[in-house]
């Protein structure tokens, strides 16, 4: 994986990156994490490291264009109990379960694709093997091949 990128972040929220020497926006630093970059932010004051409250903002300004993240009794949950249970299922559960869900998904689209090129096989093969069982075949490529002479053939 390449290097991180560093990007600081500075009171007025905008973000800087240091490698284009220019700000960015969230929607462009989310566009390269999905192009397999990982990235640091830094406070551009405090010097603190602010990536995980960057890679929140990201999912949340996502979820708002779509109106959903998670569901709400969820959400309920979240609130409820805070750091007491969350944190412990966040950093220990859910991305364990969301790679094992990434590692499924992929399998099964690997098996269907193998599916469907054996279908689209079967369907050559298929074809093949009944225009050669057509007792009538030859009859009709002799019907076709005279209906295309007879074209051919200037009128008198």
């Amino acid at each position: 994986m390449a290097e991180k990128i560093l990007l600081k972040k500075y009171a007025n929220r905008r973000l800087y990156d240091t490698e284009k020497s220019r700000y960015v926006t969230l929607t462009e630093v989310a566009e390269r994490i999905r192009n397999g970059q990982q990235i640091e932010v830094i406070d551009a004051n405090t010097k603190a490291d602010v990536t995980a409250f960057i890679l929140t903002q990201i999912v949340l300004e996502e979820a708002k264009n779509r109106n959903v993240l998670l569901p709400v009794p969820f959400l309920y949950m979240i609130i409820r109990y805070g750091d007491n249970v969350l944190v412990d299922f966040f950093e220990n559960y859910l991305q364990q379960a969301i790679k094992s869900y990434l590692a499924y998904k992929s399998s099964m689209d690997d098996q269907f694709k193998k599916w469907l090129d054996m279908g689209m096989d079967f369907s050559e093969v298929a074809q093949k093997s009944l225009m050669k069982a057509n007792p009538f075949q030859s009859v009709f490529e002799e019907l076709s091949k005279e209906k295309k002479s007879a074209k051919k053939k200037p009128e008198k």
